[in-house]
């Protein structure tokens, strides 16, 4: 093997990392864990084709929708350090080639979701998509402060997404699921805000902190975290989960409340960024548990 063959190879796996990157595979690996999980609450048995090609499709959208995202995003992405490395800002894909990627895979899950899956889920997973790369991205994100609550629903779309997989309706009980996200989805973007305040304002996105200060956003992130919490226990209210999920939420909330207090009472810089991350552990843990809760019950 001589040098020239392995700097194309070289550059070769460097280019793949670089597409990989562009579809934000932590972001899209949560989503799909809310989507299984809203597979396997809609059927009790194990729905195989429902969640190998509903699986994929829902994959492969997120991906494109995330890859547009962060083409539109460019250069605001450039002016952050918390995203200034991804592939556009680093010139290690163009916009064109994003374009052409996005294009092609958003197709590819689109097509795939209405062939194998249902037409339902390929259209509802198509207005996700808009919703997320089109809506909340180039319109929403620089509008409103209020951009993450209008376009949460978007991001909070993936369980109902696989409730309608397997049984090709949408049900009270996968709307539900979508609520709990949407509720998830502020005080975990605002705590990230938080940190990343001075960020936003140099870069001129109308995010709650900069539009109006950190005491105010604190305060919304306790009123959502209030609100999460009771919109976390309808499951159990309304008898779709049981005593095992109403034990572990207890917990989840408990800690997610302490994590709030701390951000609240502003004494810990770090917290915010602490909550944060906490909090994407916090979402697939209560997916976790109702899943467990669906197959083992007190």
């Amino acid at each position: 093997m001589n040098w020239r063959t392995l700097t194309v190879r070289t550059l070769g796996y460097e280019q793949i990392q670089a597409y990989y990157a562009l579809t934000k595979p932590r972001v899209v690996a949560v989503m799909l864990l809310t989507a299984v999980v809203g597979m396997l609450l809609a059927d009790e048995s194990l729905p195989w084709r429902a969640l190998f090609w509903g699986t994929l499709g829902i994959a492969l959208s997120a991906g494109s929708a995330a890859a547009i995202n962060q083409l539109v995003d460019s250069k605001l992405d450039a002016l952050m350090a918390r995203t200034h490395r991804r592939p556009l800002p680093q010139g290690q894909v163009s916009q064109q080639q994003a374009l052409i990627f996005a294009g092609c895979i958003g197709t590819a899950g689109i097509t795939i979701l209405a062939l194998q899956v249902n037409p339902l889920t390929a259209w509802l997973t198509l207005a996700s998509l808009i919703g997320y790369a089109v809506i909340y991205t180039a319109f929403l994100k620089r509008a409103t402060p209020q951009n993450i609550t209008i376009g949460g629903l978007a991001g909070a779309a993936p369980p109902l997404l696989g409730w309608t997989a397997v049984t090709g309706e949408v049900a009270a009980e996968s709307l539900l699921l979508v609520l709990i996200i949407f509720a998830w989805t502020p005080p975990h973007f605002w705590a990230l805000a938080l940190h990343k305040k001075e960020e936003y304002a140099r870069a001129g996105v109308p995010m709650l902190p900069v539009t109006h200060g950190e005491a105010f956003t604190r305060l919304h992130i306790v009123l959502y975290t209030c609100l999460l919490f009771a919109v976390t226990m309808f499951p159990f209210l309304t008898g779709m989960s049981g005593w095992l999920y109403l034990v572990g939420m207890c917990g989840l909330n408990i800690r997610f409340a302490q994590w709030t207090w701390r951000v609240w009472k502003a004494e810990d810089q770090q917290a915010p960024m602490a909550m944060f991350w906490f909090s994407i552990k916090y979402i697939m843990a209560v997916f976790a548990v109702l899943l467990i809760d669906h197959y083992l019950t007190l």
